[in-house]
């Protein structure tokens, strides 16, 4: 046998440029809409990536973007940020030196793939080659010579792998985009790129080089789930839907909105899914779980059958396994990963949100619930909405402004297109309970991964993705210590982001948290030491309106309620990014929470307040169920 040399056309190029070009030709398709998958590339260089990564970005600038970040963690959050408010069909690339630099994604990586949202991770790695070993930075494990730091990536990405020759790209470049494409399967994406391996040349078969589109795809339900989807909500007398992310992800609010049109079924939403009906929609009821609206937690308590549409089941949603306590309780699950559809013990109902949605509109044609129903949950919502009036409205505008009063004067603000992102400290539960989402976008809560820091660099990325929508950050003190890193880079950019900056000198919600459960808010104030050794004396002198400042921001402060819906108006208008500073009156003021949250209370202690905390915690216990 003779064998012959291929005559295929070749392009000789890096590793590391190779995948830049590679990157720079790959598509999403869903509903003949065709977008670039990867559209920029976020960077810190060292020395594990700067004469790899950085040398090919710079020399492909016209094809790859490429964005200037202060903090690796930071960076996954805008790379995750853009991707949400894209609905997963577009995301970013971040790359990294080896070592700390490395590291510092996992947080990020971790977000990403617990929300279930696209990211390129790049991390640089060790020499394959091991001529210089062990380098700068390197973790030596004296067990195994194969593993680096970027091993900790691997349990919080959806794929993972470590290209040590230059041909390994292509297969290893394919399955990444696989991964970031695929509804089910995406979330964080690493490829670590051993530095030497980033700068050897190859000739490359000009084929990996060609536009290469990914089709998003959008099962459609088996015609058998679906018969028995139809009988379940024709048997029920009182069903709920709770709408979770799936239904942004999936592009399903109109078809959601025409199923309850038609049906009557009234709908509540996870954190993730709030928005998927307007606020001011008959059937929608704000949120669930423990941080939910007193009709919908009232409704899910007593529902017979519980439509989700893909939702997780947090235990937040669940309320611990105590919500849903209606003794004959059914589950229904419309979600496109069969991990999820089955949770519960449910009907699982494994399909694309917007395609199940439209194929239950169908089947359900004339079917409506009982008018005593729809009476009842219409009459629970104004009531509430009566609450959300009385706890955003303020007797004295000339008072400093409680959390509550915060967001009702940003509520007149903003417009119906804007983007509210928070993810941390007391914020989500407020919101959850009160915000008024007014389109699918608006209402932006990383709350998967609760993650401090979030905020600000997440709305770089979404106003990356949507530059003539306005963007707002809400933070507190606690937050903006995490990570104000990237004001420097919106300002740099003159990325137009609003931060709602709320001084409120402390933890928030962990020491509301603490009081509950018997830890007296301990070592949650930020306050100097007391004579007794405790945080309890004056608050520290910190300016975080001049922080913000010093970073370059435009800052505006604000004293009372009146000074800033003002000063809200004013950053709305304004063309440059700009910090809106309140110190807030921390008084609760905030409806109570309408459902319970297990956070496990000291089964023995000598202070009665964990004594009187475990007696609570017992007695919500007792009321768990496991629905199987």
């Amino acid at each position: 046998m003779t064998s012959t040399a291929s005559t295929a056309p070749t392009r000789r190029l890096t590793v590391a440029q190779a995948l830049v070009r590679f990157l720079a030709a790959q598509y999403t398709e869903r509903d003949g809409q065709r977008q670039r998958l990867i559209n920029a590339t976020w960077g810190i260089f060292g020395h594990g990536n700067v004469a790899g990564i950085g040398q090919a970005l710079l020399e492909n600038q016209h094809v790859m973007p490429y964005l200037q970040g202060r903090n690796e963690q930071a960076m996954v959050h805008a790379a995750v940020g853009y991707a949400r408010q894209s609905n997963r069909l577009r995301a970013h690339a971040v790359t990294t030196s080896i070592g700390p630099g490395a590291t510092n994604l996992v947080t990020g990586a971790a977000l990403a793939t617990v929300n279930r949202l696209p990211v390129l991770l790049l991390p640089g790695d060790t020499f394959a080659t091991r001529v210089a070993d062990p380098v700068l930075q390197q973790l030596e494990v004296p067990y195994a010579g194969d593993i680096s730091v970027n091993d900790v990536l691997r349990p919080v990405s959806r794929y993972f792998d470590r290209v040590t020759r230059p041909e390994a790209l292509i297969p290893a470049a394919l399955q990444a985009m696989r991964v970031l494409a695929d509804p089910v399967d995406t979330g964080a994406v690493t490829l670590a790129l051993p530095q030497d391996v980033q700068a050897e040349a190859f000739d490359w078969p000009e084929e990996f080089f060609t536009e290469r589109v990914w089709q998003v795809r959008r099962p459609a339900p088996e015609p058998g789930a679906l018969a028995e989807a139809f009988h379940a909500i024709r048997a029920a007398r009182r069903p709920l839907i709770i709408a979770g992310g799936g239904v942004h992800h999936s592009e399903a609010e109109e078809a959601l909105k025409a199923l309850v049109d038609a049906t009557g079924i009234p709908v509540a939403s996870t954190q993730a899914g709030k928005g998927s009906l307007r606020h001011d929609h008959p059937a929608d009821l704000g949120g669930v779980g423990h941080t939910g609206t007193e009709i919908a937690d009232d409704l899910a308590r007593t529902a017979d059958l519980i439509i989700g549409v893909g939702t997780r089941y947090t235990d937040f949603t669940t309320a611990s396994g105590t919500l849903f306590a209606e003794p004959d309780v059914r589950f229904l699950n419309l979600n496109i990963a069969a991990f999820d559809s089955h949770k519960l013990g449910a009907l699982p109902l494994v399909a694309d949100a917007r395609m199940g949605l439209e194929a239950l509109t169908e089947v359900l044609r004339g079917h409506r619930v009982d008018e005593t129903y729809e009476a009842e949950y219409r009459t629970g919502k104004a009531r509430w909405e009566r609450t959300v009036d009385a706890v955003y409205a303020a007797e004295d505008d000339s008072v400093r402004p409680t959390q509550t009063q915060v967001l009702g004067a940003l509520d007149s603000a903003v417009g119906d297109q804007d983007v509210v992102i928070n993810a941390a400290g007391s914020l989500p539960g407020d919101l959850h309970k009160l915000w008024r989402a007014r389109s699918p976008r608006q209402y932006h809560l990383e709350y998967g991964y609760s993650c401090m820091g979030y905020e600000i660099p997440a709305g770089i990325g979404v106003r990356l993705a949507a530059p003539d929508t306005p963007v707002w950050s809400l933070v507190g003190d606690g937050t903006y210590l995490m990570m104000p890193t990237e004001i420097v880079t919106a300002v740099q950019e003159g990325i137009n982001v609003n931060i709602v900056l709320i001084q409120n000198h402390g933890y928030a919600s962990i020491g509301n948290l603490a009081e509950e459960t018997g830890a007296e808010r301990f070592g949650t104030a930020y306050r100097y030491r007391a004579e007794d050794g405790t945080y309890t004396g004056d608050p520290l002198p910190v300016d975080l309106a001049a922080n913000a400042a010093s970073l370059g921001m435009a800052v505006i402060r604000a004293d009372t309620v009146a000074e800033l819906r003002a000063a809200l108006a004013e950053a709305r208008a304004s063309n440059r990014p700009t910090c809106v500073y309140v110190e807030t009156d921390t008084r609760p003021t905030a409806p109570a929470p309408q459902a319970w949250w297990d956070v496990p209370v000291a089964q023995t202690a000598t202070r009665p307040a964990a004594l009187k905390a475990r007696e609570e915690y017992d007695r919500h216990v007792a009321s768990r169920r496991r629905h199987i």
